[in-house]
Formats: structure tokens, sequence, C-alpha cells
């Protein structure tokens, strides 16, 4: 870990659900970190916690215990505005606005710097033009968005995210309803931005296989819920994919960079 670099951390973090008065811990302990200039994937099985641990890091849930800190301060501790210039959230919720054409969309990335009314100045409208441009949706910046597919669709909803211009991107299941040629364009466009814009992005995935070509980094939640964190290169040599799974008849394939039976 480069500390220089390092922009997120996390100090002994809980993470789980509350059923009445009970608490149910799914994941404990947690001390993670993101540094700008890369690209992070976590990946684990369905119900292992991934959706979990994401709101609890973006403030969308508070952590049954520990802190989320960036840049030294406790993320908790801040007005909604502070936290949404340091963290652009690209969820996996479908939001309703069919009505908007991209443009309008990108440019309500920009609330956290001009208020509710959303007035943009011609700064801001460059700002949401390059956004555009950077995500690879600008020969779409006058369409609706209920006339895209589902991949442009994503690039609007991460240029959006690119418009708040903040240091980190976090992004639940960004390829989730996206075909190959989508996913595989998707994700490329995540590690470009990491590396050639120096933000620090971190995505959950159920793509094992572009995760380990593209990641810089991989946060495994295993089957024990414990999260162990490396370079795809390292964790695959040290027969950690295989602990992803409970299914004891499915195994890694390094050749592949994938499961098979």
């Amino acid at each position: 870990m480069n500390k220089k670099n390092t922009i997120f951390q996390t100090r002994e973090l809980a993470v789980g659900y509350r059923n009445g008065k009970s608490e149910v811990t799914l994941l404990r302990g947690l001390n993670l970190s993101l540094e700008k200039g890369k690209l992070v994937a976590l990946l684990g099985q369905n119900g292992a916690g991934k959706s979990t641990l994401l709101r609890a890091l973006t403030c969308d849930e508070r952590p049954l215990a520990g802190t989320v800190e960036v840049n030294g301060k406790n993320l908790h501790d801040m007005s909604q505005k502070d936290r949404s210039r340091l963290i652009g959230l690209v969820s996996t919720e479908r939001i309703q606005a069919g009505a908007l054409t991209v443009t309008e969309l990108v440019g309500l990335g920009r609330q956290p710097h001009t208020g509710f009314l959303g007035r943009l100045d011609d700064e801001d409208r460059q700002i949401v033009h390059q956004a555009m441009v950077d995500s690879g949706i600008i020969g779409k910046a006058n369409d609706y968005m209920a006339s895209l597919s589902d991949g442009e669709r994503q690039k609007a909803m991460i240029a959006r995210a690119l418009a708040q211009q903040t240091p980190i991107i976090i992004l639940d299941e960004p390829t989730a309803f996206l075909d190959v040629a989508s996913r595989i364009e998707t994700m490329r466009l995540l590690q470009t931005l990491a590396h050639d814009r120096s933000k620090a992005v971190l995505l959950s995935s159920h793509d094992i296989s572009q995760s380990l070509m593209l990641a810089d980094e991989l946060w495994l939640i295993t089957t024990d819920r414990q999260v162990i964190t490396g370079t795809p290169s390292d964790l695959v040599a040290a027969g950690t994919m295989d602990r992803l799974f409970e299914n004891r008849d499915i195994h890694f394939n390094p050749s592949i960079l994938d499961y098979s039976f």
C-alpha cells in the first residue's frame, strides 16, 4: 500500500443489518484502503455482503462498528454535501430519468457545487461536456435517457458521477445488466478513469474474468466472511480464489481466469 496515495480507509469496520433490537453482523474487523489511480474490484458470492459493505462505505447505512475515513476524516461526521464532493456513486437502482436528455442527467452531477436548483454556468457546462467525452457518451448528448441501451445508460450514469469531480467513485454492479461487449467496454472505461484521471475507483462485480484482467486490486469476500485483499496475480497464485464459493465442486481455473466444475 502506498500511504501517500491512500485517500480512503476503514478502521475495524463491521457491517450488517439491524433486526429489531438485535444486530446481524456480516463482515467485521475490516481495515481496507483505496488509493488514487487504482481500480479495485469487490468480489463475493450472492449474500456475502458486497452491497451491505458498499452502503456503509457510501454512508447509505451506518456501520455497526468502526469508521470510514477520507483523508483521515470520518465520513459519517460530514454533511451530505461534503460527502457528495468526495464520493461519486453509481448504484444498481434504475432512476426514473427517461424524460431527461443525457446532458441534463449528467448536469445533475454538478448539484454538490451548484446547489439544489442546479443552475449551471459556463464552467459547469464545460465540466458536463468533458464528463460525457471521457465516458464515451458525448454522441448521445441530446438523446433522451429512455431511448438509450443499457450500456449507454451506464455510460451516462458514470458521466454523471464524473461531473461531480470527486476523487473517489464507487459503483455497485456496474456491468450487471450489460452484454459481453458492453461489460468489457465499461470495465476498460473505469480502468482508464482510475489510471488517467487518478481516481480511486471501487466496484462490486460478478464478472470474475474482467476483474482479474483489469483491476489493480481485488477485495475478496470468502465463504467464512473474511475480506482478503491483494493484486489479482498474488491472489490467484495463493489459491485464494477457491475460497470465494461454498460449492467444493467449483474450482478456479487460472488458464481461463474463471471457475469450472
